[in-house]
């Protein structure tokens, strides 16, 4: 039975136990809400406040990834950031920084949408429950945020701004030589005033009002495409490829997800593929996050190359060109655009059997290889293992270098959504290549040497250019090394118009609509052509109507022919209206997808700086007060940003995107959202199974001689994730009661480093519990409640302590070394307990260094030791440094290699003096030798050779 648990009559009247640190807790909360004690001031506006404590201070930005409010509620894995977070900002409130920290909601989504369709209860309803259950949670734990900046994605007086935010996207085009976005305006003007050339040479007078407004649309951030996208239809909606699995599935629900095309909104975050990579090395981010963002944009050098064909041109992306006279035929993607325009309708004469897949006719071919491969994810398109397949169009392209003909497939290891969704296929240097020509009987022509004795087939390393000689056409790579092979073949193909050389990406344009109901409508209407139409500015927000039935229709949750209908389409009379957008009353169509619910989160940080501003997202004071840079080269952005790792691509790329749309037009003067990121570990937990493999409540399980068992079975022991279907969920609320909000604070604080993962142990939290009480009774007297605090000077060895303690917990707060802090004041805590009375020099430090991690009773002990204000702003010790010197050195003493004994002299001892001390020390080792050789490293050992 723990302390906690004890039986209530064995229990002195003045003891930290947890009935009274429940009291205690739950009186400082009121305290700390009724006070105001964590606002921070800003420099203007509604919230600026001159005579708050910290206004005009050093700021400091601390900011968590916001949680997605669930119906379950939090366990104790979820807080850890948080808690971590709030030590952090409570430390450097102390150290006189004026620190923003708040907590909101990222509260659009599927989970709440999908509980609707399954109950008919409105996402709403089921969300704003669970933010009052997750407010009520985090407020029981102290965690002290600002809670006048309090936001939820679903707030319309928030999503307001997102949709102003995506009307600025709208309405910008990226200017590639400025390597900026600019107003649309802009580009018209350039336009009409001739400085920039129309698509097909026409001045911009002679173009129709419908080719103006095509021209314009296809250079907006955001546009309207209908291209592949990836289609999920057991969730109804598409996804981006951000949300697809490495095995082809939906990240939320595990649903196969197909290509198909659907007309659908995009962001052109490809415009921003240089800056986004180039950038990060201005970040203060872990390695390893920007090695997954750097590999997700994936910036490629090579050349588009152009195959000539008896219809138009068939244009690839390669990374080697120097190999193109090894490119002995084409692949199409079957979904390319060209395919139609180049199936003829008969077999060419000589067409091999093999190539034509069994069917009569090309066109027959073709139509049954789409239809198989419309019935793969990408993954599966893509496997390494998988046996190629392939069908000839029919059709033959001219590889520039050698002027010969190649015939041209369509095969499903060739995707429409990745380069230019074709290749020119080189076998002798690459093995998907290699297998499909060896299953069509395909030449294969090696380009680069192998080196002696290599007996595999495709190779793909270092070596000379040999076989890619065409001196009748200008052309001769034989011989040169690959750099020098790709920049002359680059040449030719710019000097004899048959490419460039070009950089691609891996990233992708981001799919940005959802057939979903609960998210952010479009402020986007469609006019009698088609056309897509900002709304104006005073129009918004365009609040969700309400539905009878939240469903996305798609009857054939496994088929990728199933076709979307929206909830919000089926609202005609929200559909259908009219408007008057400055010419008059007509007739609209509203946009019937929503945002995704990464829009939210796009831009949130910025809002908690300016929470009640109605005319704009954030003032530019405020916004440069918290977030602007520091100097030249800055980038600005939070101070700390503290989340998972698994936001590392998502979340994390795509607020850096509208971040920066954001600092180009002028609206925010960070380059950056997130100066500093800052990843937690995560807490997981032991889960144990019977014999039949069926999880038991691990609470009821016991440990005995190192086996474990429930009743009387024994069961099995596993560690992972921590869950209600493992049955072993703890949750805060359950270590509140039982121990207190410090104790649970202090033990996650406590458990190791707060980047590393961790097992929850709920039988290691008394240990915490325990250090608390032992500061507790080194303050207060648990019989009468008095203070066992004496104004006399604390012994030299104390003071000592103390100010070794302060300068470590100092710098191990500084460097988010929290485990490792509490280990110095549990060591300064004990060191207290062989001494009737605590000297106030000491108490007064120690239950400061004790705020940050354990702020309730620290806030009482504060009080009772006579302060009458909150320690929230109390400065944060200081340790004298002249009491950090040694007065003592131990010197280990070694004689011939080995230790022989240990002396301890003064830190300031001669030389000679330290000799002698060594001598004597391992006089008995010597047995009267001479010592040959006596070496002293000062501060460190003494080396004794005979």
């Amino acid at each position: 039975m723990s302390e906690a648990a004890a039986p209530t009559g064995d229990i002195p009247p003045f003891r930290y136990t947890a009935t009274l640190a429940d009291e205690i807790e739950r009186r400082w909360q009121d305290t700390w809400e009724r006070e105001g004690t964590f606002h921070a001031p800003n420099p203007t506006g509604p919230l600026a406040d001159p005579a708050h404590p910290r206004a005009g201070a050093e700021k400091l930005y601390v900011l968590d990834m916001f949680p997605y409010p669930s119906g379950a509620g939090l366990h104790v894995g979820h807080p850890l950031g948080y808690i971590g977070t709030d030590c952090y900002a409570r430390y450097q409130r102390m150290a006189g920084r004026n620190v923003l920290h708040a907590m909101g909601f990222d509260a659009f989504g599927l989970p709440a949408e999908q509980y609707a369709v399954q109950t008919g209860t409105h996402p709403r309803t089921t969300t704003e429950a669970n933010i009052e259950r997750y407010k009520a949670q985090l407020r029981r734990l102290g965690l002290a945020h600002d809670e006048r900046r309090t936001v939820a994605t679903i707030d319309t007086d928030f999503y307001r701004w997102t949709q102003w935010i995506f009307l600025q996207i709208f309405n910008s085009w990226y200017d590639s030589e400025a390597r900026r976005a600019r107003p649309i305006a802009e580009l018209v003007a350039e336009f009409s005033g001739g400085e920039r050339p129309t698509p097909d040479g026409r001045s911009w007078a002679e173009l129709s009002v419908a080719e103006r407004r095509q021209v314009v649309d296809d250079h907006r951030l955001a546009y309207v495409s209908e291209a592949p996208v990836n289609w999920c239809p057991g969730l109804g909606t598409v996804l981006a490829n951000e949300e697809v699995t490495a095995d082809g599935r939906s990240e939320r629900g595990n649903f196969p997800v197909f290509k198909r095309k659907l007309k659908q909104w995009m962001m052109r975050i490809t415009a921003y593929g240089d800056r986004l990579l180039d950038d990060l090395d201005t970040l203060d981010w872990p390695e390893p996050i920007k090695l997954m963002q750097r590999n997700w944009i994936g910036r490629s050098t090579g050349a588009h190359i152009d195959f000539a064909t008896a219809d138009a041109p068939i244009r690839v992306f390669t990374t080697r060109p120097d190999t193109i006279f090894g490119a002995t035929y084409m692949v199409l993607a079957p979904e390319h655009e060209l395919v139609d325009a180049l199936v003829p309708a008969a077999w060419p004469e000589g067409t091999r059997d093999a190539w034509t897949g069994g069917h009569a006719s090309p066109r027959a071919a073709v139509e049954a290889y789409r239809k198989a491969a419309a019935a793969k994810t990408d993954v599966e398109r893509q496997a390494d293992t998988k046996e190629k397949t392939g069908v000839f169009i029919g059709a033959y392209a001219v590889n520039p270098a050698t002027g010969g003909r190649i015939p041209v497939f369509v095969a499903d290891y060739v995707l429409a959504g990745y380069g230019t969704g074709a290749i020119m296929a080189v076998p002798a240097q690459d093995e998907r290549d290699w297998a499909f020509a060896e299953v069509f009987e395909l030449p294969i022509v090696r380009t680069v040497r192998p080196p002696e004795g290599f007996d595999g087939k495709a190779y793909t390393g270092e070596g000379p250019a040999v076989n890619s000689a065409a001196p009748d056409r200008g052309l001769d790579l034989d011989g040169l090394g690959i750099a020098d092979a790709k920049a002359t073949v680059i040449a030719w193909l710019e000097a004899n118009g048959h490419g460039a050389g070009a950089v691609t990406w891996r990233l992708r344009d981001w799919l940005f609509s959802r057939q979903r109901y609960w998210g952010e409508p479009f402020p986007i209407v469609y006019d009698e052509t088609g056309a897509a139409i900002a709304l104006p500015e005073e129009m918004l927000p365009v609040e969700l109507p309400e539905v009878d039935d939240f469903s996305p229709r798609t009857f054939a949750p496994d088929d990728a022919d199933s076709d979307p209908e929206t909830p919000l389409s089926r609202r005609r009379d929200w559909v259908e209206v009219e408007l008057d957008l400055g010419d008059g009353p007509k007739r609209y169509t509203r946009e019937t997808n929503v945002m995704p619910q990464w829009a939210g989160s796009c831009w949130y940080e910025l809002r908690y700086l300016d929470p009640t501003n109605a005319q704009r997202f954030v003032d530019a004071e405020n916004e440069a007060y918290w977030m602007g840079p520091r100097g030249a080269g800055d980038c600005g952005g939070t101070d700390l940003y503290v989340g998972g790792g698994e936001h590392a691509v998502l979340h994390l790329l795509y607020a850096r995107f509208w971040h920066k749309v954001l600092y180009d037009l002028g609206h925010v003067s960070s380059f950056e959202p997130f100066r500093r990121l800052f990843n937690q570990g995560y807490i997981q937990a032991y889960a144990f199974r019977d014999s039949r493999g069926a999880p038991v409540p691990a609470e009821e399980v016991v440990e005995v001689d190192g086996r474990w068992f429930h009743g009387e079975q024994e069961v099995n022991r596993e560690y992972g994730k921590m869950g209600k279907s493992l049955k072993n969920v703890v949750t805060p609320d359950d270590m509140c009661a039982a121990y207190g909000a410090d104790t649970f604070r202090v033990y996650e604080m406590s458990m190791g480093p707060l980047e590393v993962s961790r097992p929850w142990d709920t039988r290691a939290v008394v240990g915490s519990y325990r250090f608390l009480q032992r500061v507790w009774r080194a303050v207060v007297d648990e019989q009468t409640g008095d203070l066992r605090v004496t104004d006399a000077p604390a012994d030299e060895a104390t003071r000592r302590l103390l100010h070794k303690v302060i300068d470590g917990v100092r710098g191990d707060m500084e460097g988010i070394r929290f485990n490792t802090a509490i280990a110095k004041l549990i060591e300064l805590t004990n060191g207290l307990t062989r001494l009737a009375e605590t000297p106030r020099e000491v108490a007064d430090p120690l239950v400061l260094m004790l705020a940050p991690f354990a702020p309730h009773v620290a806030e009482e002990l504060w009080r009772r030791l006579g302060h009458t204000t909150s320690l929230t702003y109390a400065d944060f010790p200081t340790a004298d440094p002249a009491l950090l010197v040694a007065e003592t050195v131990t010197y280990p003493v070694q004689v011939n290699g080995k230790v022989r004994g240990r002396v301890e002299v003064p830190a300031d001892a001669s030389e000679k003096t330290v000799r002698a001390a060594a001598l004597e020390a391992v006089a008995g080792s010597l047995a009267g030798k001479e010592p040959r050789k006596v070496i002293v490293v000062a501060g460190r050992m003494v080396s004794v050779v005979v």
